[in-house]
């Protein structure tokens, strides 16, 4: 039996994926930066059918230094997942700590994580774990060149034994690779295997951007030293062009399926125009081994729209709200918590939102206007598709004096869309550069309103509804600014509800109730490449 899997298999803001294969399942984390809870973590049989069974940071205990002040695109990068005699490995760095690379463990990776254990003197970013045949661990990692920088970017990857049992690094450490290309930028997200007689260390190098690729180092020995494969990059699109739907390759995985089957899991983006909205998603590729070398996609030499994986389908198993790529539609009347979908962003407070059975969810306004590095009360979805509505029904009454709440499609707090209702007026307002912009504002006189947020591509058209006739507000909004090429970062557009509160003289914090919150493709993503 055999199923086709799509690409991208987690559409939206998933980027630098992780996987392990453990029998016949397939785990895989991605970074989650500055939103809350950490690092989601998916679960699939077949990987064409991916399903969200939690997160691996779900605790403030487990974010020691809390987000709050973190920019959006900080936090939490690139995650490494690993599996080892029935403890399951997830190893991070959280850039605003001192030294914050750190490993978090689980017997269920859909349960309770542990508490961070965090490695001394293990300098830089995007670590990863690799479990030799001899039962030995070993660290993986990067940092800047020993010897001085000589440009940005100028780092190296180094190994050095790891302790599984108390957390620390062992003995020396070996400074094997500094990129395959000559005076590289970046090399990074390195991960470690051993296949047949040869150590391979697949690492990404070329920033993030439009010259992200993937290549490939070997040895007989562990610490090296190692060999560039010749036709190193083995995986890229930067050679396309800027106008290539398909873009900033790179971050890869390798897996084996029980079957034998090679695989690659990479982060990429897909563009409108060279703009990119939805962030960096996770996409997989083929591997076949020529001259004892990993060949991505042999004879293609880019993404597919799609592969032909040689596993039984998964009919997975979790609600369809905790599916990549399919429509969420939340009555919160009915409900009693959030699934593991919705993210806030930084350390929330605990009584940022309450569900009050029959009436709704009920989102605190929190305090002063959006702004960078504060405190929001927003809690959100991944944009997934470049054609969608969302909406919202929310109660007005108490949002007054101050008070306001909506619907928002957020990049960060220097570029985002938002439908605000205050006072009686909904106000549509898009924020460029930190620059707020008012589109148009409308008054109605009902109790309940109806937000909706339709985008297609690169403009936005917002509408609303306080009676069986929806009224346009404004059409055609340009949201190319909301892109990775004008805001800048990491992260990709959500889309949610949010509550602030602008007065001053409120003693206590003021909820708005939202009533349901919807998100819907409108035409069905092609997933060409």
């Amino acid at each position: 039996m055999t199923v086709i899997a799509k690409n991208p298999i987690l559409p939206g803001f998933y980027p630098d994926p992780s996987i392990c294969a453990v029998g016949d399942d397939f785990y895989l984390v991605n970074s989650s930066f500055s939103y809350f809870p950490g690092l989601p973590i998916m679960h699939s049989k077949d990987l064409a059918h991916w399903e969200q069974i939690g997160n691996v940071l779900t605790r403030e205990s487990q974010l020691p230094l809390p987000l709050e002040h973190a920019g959006v695109s900080r936090g939490l990068f690139a995650p490494t997942i690993r599996y080892s005699k029935g403890v399951f490995y997830v190893i991070c760095t959280n850039v605003c700590v001192p030294n914050g690379n750190f490993v978090v463990t689980a017997t269920d990776p859909a349960g309770e994580w542990s508490e961070p254990h965090f490695i001394e003197g293990a300098d830089g970013i995007d670590p990863s774990l690799f479990f030799d045949d001899d039962g030995k661990c070993y660290y993986i990692g990067t940092h800047p060149n020993p010897d001085g920088c000589k440009y940005d970017g100028d780092w190296y990857i180094y190994i050095q034994e790891f302790d599984i049992r108390t957390f620390t690094l062992v003995g020396e450490k070996y400074n094997v690779w500094n990129g395959a290309m000559k005076g590289i930028h970046w090399p990074e997200g390195p991960h470690l295997y051993k296949i047949g007689d040869y150590y391979y260390l697949l690492h990404a190098e070329g920033g993030t951007g439009p010259e992200h690729a993937v290549c490939v180092a070997r040895s007989r020995n562990v610490f090296g030293p190692y060999e560039n494969d010749f036709v190193n990059p083995i995986f890229t699109h930067r050679h396309l062009g800027q106008r290539y739907p398909i873009r900033y390759v790179g971050h890869g995985d390798l897996f084996k399926t029980s079957k034998g089957d090679w695989y690659m899991v990479v982060l990429a983006v897909r563009s409108i125009n060279g703009f990119t909205t939805m962030g960096r998603e996770t996409f997989l590729a083929r591997v076949v081994w020529e001259n004892d070398w990993p060949l991505v996609n042999a004879g293609i030499g880019t993404l597919t729209k799609e592969l032909v994986i040689d596993l039984p389908e998964y009919e997975t198993v979790y609600a369809q709200n905790s599916l990549p790529g399919y429509g969420k539609n939340y009555d919160f009347t009915t409900m009693n918590k959030l699934g593991s979908e919705f993210m806030a962003l930084r350390n929330p407070d605990p009584d940022m939102y309450m569900f009050k059975p029959g009436r709704g969810l009920f989102l605190k306004c929190e305090k002063g206007p959006i702004a960078d590095k504060k405190k929001i009360s927003y809690l959100s979805i991944r944009q997934d598709s470049h054609s969608f509505e969302a909406s919202v029904i929310l109660s007005a009454e108490n949002l007054y004096t101050g008070a306001s709440a909506g619907l928002m499609l957020f990049q960060n707090e220097r570029y985002h869309l938002r439908i605000e209702v205050s006072n009686g007026i909904c106000y549509v307002m898009r924020a460029t550069g930190g620059v707020e912009e008012l589109l148009i504002a409308e008054r109605f006189n009902s109790t309940y309103v109806v937000l909706l947020l339709c985008v297609t591509g690169l403009t936005a058209s917002v509408a609303m509804r306080t009676d069986p006739e929806i009224k346009p507000l404004i059409k055609n909004i340009d949201i190319s600014a909301l892109s990775t090429e004008v805001a800048g970062g990491f992260v990709g557009c959500t889309v949610g509800m949010f509550a602030k509160d602008l007065s001053e003289d409120r003693e206590q914090p003021e909820y708005a109730c939202f009533k349901t919150f919807s998100y819907n493709q409108l035409i069905p993503e092609k997933k060409e490449v």
